[in-house]
Order: structure tokens, then sequence, then C-alpha cells
């Protein structure tokens, strides 16, 4: 492979081994998104007001939302024709096979929950805080995509500076060709969403117009992902049974709705104009009097 201008990327991408099963670094990066997240959301509730015992529900929401959204959305969005004969495998989310309109609406049926048992407040509220974080992690988890050297592009032009061989992926073409790191496009574009609604966070009063922060997400991040679809090769999934109407792929016939849902929450936001959210009442757990008697005792 002697390519003047492509990049040769042939990261191992299994850290180590523990026991017979690997450890990739599109795990930690995973991870790391919770991690940024919990940080960033910490930061927005210090400033609200609102009680800690929220983002760690929060958490525990998000957490299993997203995969158990993002598993289920590979198998039935792209490839239930393969699944529904390997139906054990489905949890084997080691595997590999996730995607990020499978994980929206896990996340979305997460945070319903959420609002409706913890914080007894609209979805919105919730809404408009979690994209801000949401982003980053989809950013970070687009660099394991690349670690993993998955969802390549189509073929580049061998010339293009930032060109790349994966070469680990013979079962393209063998040797391997140069593509469009497709994966990294994606992850530069989700950095500066996430930039942009960090910024109307912190420095506007779009967390105060209900639904602005999340139709900006909606918007941005599933135009973004449009866009995208057309340097990546085919994942499959039901594009060739719509190809009669438009030849688009699976995640740009996703993708289409999450866009007209995102401009629906611009339209509302503004229309309503700014509307602070209430302060939280916290309450104050009331001591009994067993509690009041060990303390007592405990002093003297």
């Amino acid at each position: 492979m002697d390519f003047l201008a492509a990049i040769i990327w042939d990261l191992d991408p299994e850290i180590v081994t523990i026991g017979s099963r690997p450890i990739r670094w599109y795990g930690p990066l995973f991870a790391s998104g919770f991690f940024f997240g919990i940080y960033i959301a910490q930061a927005m509730f210090k400033r609200e007001g609102i009680p800690e015992d929220w983002l760690e529900k929060g958490f525990l929401f998000m957490l299993g939302g997203t995969i158990l959204g993002a598993r289920l959305g590979h198998v039935f969005f792209y490839d239930w024709p393969y699944y529904s004969q390997h139906l054990l495998e489905i949890p084997m989310i080691w595997q590999g096979g996730l995607a990020s309109h499978g994980a929206l609406l896990g996340i979305t049926l997460a945070l319903y929950l959420y609002s409706r048992y913890v914080t007894k407040r609209s979805i919105i509220w919730i809404s408009d805080r979690v994209v801000v974080p949401v982003a980053l992690g989809a950013a970070l988890i687009r660099l394991g995509n690349f670690t993993n050297s998955e969802i390549v592009g189509k073929l580049a032009d061998p010339e293009l500076p930032w060109a790349v061989v994966f070469a680990l992926r013979t079962d393209l073409e063998n040797p391997p060709l140069p593509r469009h790191p497709v994966q990294l496009y994606e992850a530069f574009a989700y950095l500066l969403i996430f930039a942009f609604l960090m910024f109307l966070y912190w420095r506007t009063q779009a967390r105060n117009r209900r639904g602005e922060l999340v139709g900006w997400f909606m918007t941005l991040v599933f135009s973004a992902r449009f866009v995208m679809e057309y340097f990546k090769t085919s994942q499959g999934g039901f594009e060739s049974s719509l190809a009669s109407i438009a030849e688009l792929s699976t995640g740009q016939w996703l993708s289409i709705p999450c866009v007209l849902l995102g401009m629906g929450f611009l339209y509302y936001a503004y229309s309503k104009g700014v509307n602070p959210w209430p302060p939280v009442e916290v309450k104050v757990k009331k001591e009994n009097r067993a509690e009041r008697k060990r303390k007592a005792r405990k002093k003297s």
C-alpha cells in the first residue's frame, strides 16, 4: 500500500485482553462521555439549585436508556434479518452494534420516566439540559468508531491530504484503499454543536426558553448526520425498500423526522419567549423521634 498523501490507520482496536474478553478503545471513549456528562450536568444543576440526588438518578436513567435504545436500534433498524435468526445474540453488546437513532429513542423514554417519577416536571426541562453533554458524548463515540475502524467512509481521492487507509479492513477490498474518515467528520461536527450549546446555556437566555436547546440539538445533530451519510459506506437497514422514493440511506431516512421535530421545538421555544422554570422546592426530611434520641445519646 503506497499512497503519497493518505494516512495509514492500523491501530489495534484492543487495548488489553482480560481473560478471554478484549477491552477496546471504544469502551473507554464511550464511558468517558458519561464521565464528562456528569461533570457538566453537575455544574448546571448547581447553578440552578437542583437537588444532588436528581443528578444521581438521572445518570442511571440515561445509562440504561442509552445502552438499551442504541442496541435495540441497531438490531431493528439495521440488522433485523440477522438477529431475527440469532435472538440470543441481541444482548451481546460487547460484540458491537449500537445505533444513534435508537439511542435517541431510548434516552427519550428514559427522560420521560425520569421526569414523571423523579423531577415531576415537563420532559422538556431535563431534555434542554441533557442534550448539551450528549452532544459531547456523540463526538467521543465517533472517535471510538474511528479506533475500531468501523462505519468507514466511501473511497476518497488518494491525493486528499486527510484520506485514510483503514489497513485492518481487508474485508472491504484487499489491499485497502484511501477513504473519507467520516467518523472524524462527524466527531468534529458534534464538537462544534457541543460548543454552541454550551454557549447558549451559559451565556444566553436559551435555558429559559423552553425547548430551545433540545431544538437546536436535534436540528443540528441530525442535519449533520444527514450530510455525513453521503460520505459513508452503506450500513444496511431498510434503505433498499425505500429506494423507489429517494436514494437515501437508512440513517438519512431516520434523521429527517428528527430534524423536523427539532425545528418544531425551536418554533415552540421562540414563540413562547423567555419563560424561566420555577425554582425547585427542596424538601427537608424530618427526623423521627428515634433518630433524634440516637443523636442526643451520641452527643452526650
